[in-house]
């Protein structure tokens, strides 16, 4: 069965197993709609456990008689490189997939994340060969180590940004000679759907990727995680889908790698350069919408030049402009759904119940066009402690809660007086403050005076209920193979 256009102009979804494009076994499906006004995007297959199944069925074939984990690095590093020149070649079209179905601004969506998305590819691709190898010999004895692949990966991604993620996972995954069961989040399968049929078009060989779609905590997730024939489980979403896929895995001692949720502390102090510290917290806040594990959501300001930094935070959040995600003049589109915008809302009213102040923001906006989406201003709360459930835990939307300090130390005790571990964002002058900080951090990823910049090299995964695991580079090598130490004695 092909993929079709319905006469409504929505996409019809289908499965990809075995390189058949399939309806839900039971039939049954769901819709996706723009979060902008509501209308129809398309229509998608709701998983069974029988359709989990035949996907980890195909990709174990695949793996286990295909050619795909028998071929050289340069041979997959080829039709690697050809996925991406495809998503190169469509990089306008998916963007704005991804801009309708999630609602993420079509500048951060076309500038950012869809050519993130052939970097993820590329980067990967050529990896493998470069990778440092490790040999040594002690006398008569060689030893070295091969890096054979795992086999079957489960791979589960959120909807805050659907492709990027995806593909952070599918790249080595597939790089690496393992197969491949992708579920998308059902809130933006398209981008999924859509890549899956260029990677097809490029070359990559049938049951090498599956993608099933369907609801997390229905049957399609159970064989994803539970399967005696899945290797490898990578996931990122929140912290208590994290908790049952790590449960669920346990039984059969599958390896996880588990990137959830975060509550990143974005420490500024008085020797910081307020020109750049100022817009690259608002960034750190407010870019994509809010809904950003990374995201720096609470800013720790110390308290000799709270007054300044907060009048000019405040206004420049003020400025920003919330509207049509498709719009490029627009900052801000709407957040996911209606039942996260009241999540997102009542968060706000248990900042204020708790002795918070909204500064901006705060409610729902219904004027003009946006009475028909999901749309929240940039929120800024002042007069919490860190404490407060709103300081504590993840609101996941564009609402940065604002505490004082005094002193380095009071300042790192917040920051790591949290559950979560994701990451740091420090603005300081002082350089040996910002090294003997990144060392006591308890974080992930540090930033200094700056953000969101990643090197594929690094290892990227949190601490605490941010996750289990990391990946990134040599990081991704032993989560995605299965390292085995050679040792030979050699005669004279």
């Amino acid at each position: 069965m092909t993929t079709t256009e319905s006469v409504t102009g929505a996409t019809e979804v289908r499965h990809l197993i075995g390189g058949d494009w399939v309806a839900a076994s039971d039939g049954a499906t769901f819709e996706t709609r723009d979060p902008h006004d509501g209308s129809l995007l398309g229509t998608v297959p709701r998983g069974t456990a029988d359709d989990g199944e035949a996907a980890i069925t195909a990709a174990r074939t695949a793996f286990d008689d295909g050619p795909w984990p028998r071929m050289s690095p340069k041979e997959r590093a080829k039709i690697l490189h050809a996925v991406a020149d495809k998503v190169d070649e469509h990089r306008e079209e998916l963007a704005l997939i991804e801009t309708r179905d999630g609602g993420k601004s079509i500048n951060q969506s076309l500038h950012a994340e869809i050519p993130r998305v052939a970097h993820n590819l590329r980067f990967f691709a050529d990896y493998v060969s470069m990778a440092a190898n490790e040999a040594y010999q002690d006398g008569d004895l060689l030893s070295y180590v091969l890096y054979p692949p795992a086999g079957v990966v489960s791979a589960i991604s959120p909807w805050n940004a659907p492709l990027m993620l995806a593909t952070w996972k599918i790249a080595p995954a597939l790089a690496f000679g393992n197969t491949t069961v992708l579920k998308p989040a059902p809130q933006t399968p398209l981008t999924a759907h859509r890549f899956a049929q260029l990677a097809l078009e490029a070359g990559l060989p049938e049951g090498v990727l599956n993608v099933v779609h369907g609801f997390g905590g229905e049957a399609v997730a159970g064989p994803l995680t539970a399967d005696p024939r899945v290797d490898r489980i990578t996931f990122t979403g929140s912290s208590a889908t994290g908790v049952r896929i790590l449960q669920a895995a346990a039984v059969n001692h599958t390896p996880v790698s588990a990137e959830m949720g975060g509550k990143s502390a974005n420490i500024v102090f008085d020797d910081a350069d307020l020109d750049v510290a100022v817009p690259m917290a608002i960034r750190a806040i407010f870019g994509g919408n809010g809904q950003v594990c990374l995201s720096g959501s609470r800013l720790l300001v110390q308290n000799s030049i709270m007054d300044e930094f907060l009048d000019r935070f405040t206004e420049e959040a003020k400025k920003l402009t919330v509207g049509d995600p498709k719009d490029p003049s627009n900052f801000l589109g709407p957040l996911i759904e209606q039942r996260h915008l009241e999540k997102v809302h009542g968060y706000v009213e248990l900042a204020q119940e708790e002795g918070g102040k909204v500064v901006t923001g705060g409610s729902r906006l219904t004027d003009d066009a946006r009475a028909k989406g999901f749309y929240y201003p940039p929120t800024v709360i002042t007069g919490l402690t860190n404490d407060s459930r709103t300081a504590r835990e993840e609101i996941f939307g564009p609402v940065e809660t604002v505490l004082g300090f005094d002193t380095e130390d009071e300042a790192l005790r917040i920051a790591n007086d949290s559950p979560y571990g994701l990451a740091g964002i420090l603005f300081t002058d002082n350089l040996n403050r910002a090294h003997r900080m990144a060392a006591r951090w308890k974080a992930g990823t540090v930033w200094i005076n700056t953000f969101f910049e990643r090197d594929l090299r690094l290892p990227f995964g949190g601490e605490g209920s941010s996750g289990l695991g990391r990946e990134g580079g040599q990081y991704s090598r032993e989560f995605f193979t299965e390292p085995r130490a050679v040792t030979i004695r050699l005669r004279s």
